[in-house]
């Protein structure tokens, strides 16, 4: 990228609108508000954190990150999961939920321990599909060895919700002696995503019959604590367990916001490149009908690191060793100017900005 790109006009007015303060314009709700992009962030930050502001929450992670009794580190989450149809091909809205909690443990470095599951249900909702979704549910906290230790039910009148609704709260031991944030992004680093991108928004599109469309996709969704175990291990052979420095699941607004988000907690630039990044042939086509970007599109089974350039190498083999890492692959590098921005090299060698999801693209998705 040359010295002009850098200090085009357009990089200047993205850099001061970034370090503006976030507001709140809209009067009412809007689906966009819950997409993960630039309007759930201006409701996160010019709402919510104006009246729930805490040094812990300010740091706007995944979880909290805390300690008890002065040694023992942990990570808390929670999560709600609204996505329509509540079965897709890959999973359904039960799995989802355990593991869309179990990874934003495991973002910290966390080893996951025990869920509370929430359940809101619509009257009239059929007993065996229900049964399914917690079939379904134990299944994925057994297979990621955490237990669902508390929970309550809520029943509303018919119309009141959309079939189900599920929150999911999770909490973990951090053993390591690592510190992940998203805003531990340094120059130099290498950016690592653990496989295809855009598999389970693609499929949740697909699978609510609003396009006349046949594809092999499913959903990636899956629980990533033995990758990330893994990985840390990695570094801790060789006396490195701070070489990694910020690992995110890219969920609702994709790598795409995932990435604009660590570059924004960071002040840094992340330069990612086209050509290296991994989409399933299936997914790049029916984006291209649907009109969507894969780089915005969700994820429930990927997650995105940051990591020193010179174990970069180390952690991205033991990655492919793991079943959940097999697609991994370097697909940029962190670089210092301009600060809080994304940048994709094109195949035809150009360079454009990758800013944060704006507006709604699919809702209901995760």
């Amino acid at each position: 990228m040359n010295d002009s790109f850098i200090t085009s006009p357009l990089f200047e007015r993205v850099e001061r609108a970034r370090r503006q303060k976030h507001k709140i314009r809209e009067t009412h709700i809007t689906l966009a508000h819950g997409s993960g992009g630039r309007a759930m962030h201006d409701l996160v930050e010019g709402l919510f954190l104006e009246y729930f502001h805490n040094p812990m929450l300010d740091k706007l992670e995944d979880q909290a990150v805390f300690e008890v009794n002065g040694f023992k580190r942990m990570a808390f989450t929670t999560d709600s999961y609204v996505v329509d149809p509540i079965f897709f091909p890959g999973g359904d809205i039960g799995a989802l939920s355990v593991h869309g909690t179990i990874n934003d443990l495991a973002m910290s470095g966390a080893r996951p321990l025990y869920l509370s599951a929430g359940f809101i249900l619509e009257e009239g909702f059929p007993i065996d599909d229900l049964q399914r979704i917690a079939a379904s549910m134990q299944k994925a906290a057994e297979e990621a060895r955490v237990q669902i230790v508390t929970g309550d039910t809520k029943v509303v009148q018919r119309g009141s919700a959309d079939k189900l609704f599920i929150n999911t709260s999770g909490v973990g031991v951090i053993e390591a002696d690592v510190n992940i944030s998203a805003a531990n992004a340094q120059v130099g680093d290498k950016v690592i995503v653990s496989g295809t991108i855009g598999d389970h928004g693609t499929t949740v599109m697909i699978a609510r019959g609003e396009l006349d469309l046949e594809t092999e996709i499913a959903s990636d969704a899956a629980s990533l604590n033995y990758l990330v175990a893994e990985m840390i291990d990695e570094t801790t052979q060789v006396g490195r367990e701070d070489a990694i420095h910020s690992l995110r699941d890219p969920t609702r607004g994709g790598v795409a916001t995932t990435l604009n988000e660590i570059a924004m907690n960071s002040n840094v630039h992340i330069e990612i490149r086209e050509d290296l990044i991994p989409v399933r042939e299936q997914v790049k086509g029916a984006c291209e009908i649907l009109g969507l970007d894969p780089l915005y599109v969700a994820n429930e089974g990927k997650l995105i690191a940051i990591v020193s350039p010179e174990f970069a190498a180390a952690v991205l083999a033991r990655m492919k060793k793991n079943e959940r890492g097999l697609g991994s692959s370097i697909i940029g590098e962190v670089k210092a100017e301009p600060r809080g921005i994304v940048s994709l090299v094109t195949g035809f060698g150009g360079t454009r900005i990758v800013d944060m999801l704006a507006g709604e693209q699919l809702p209901r998705i995760c």
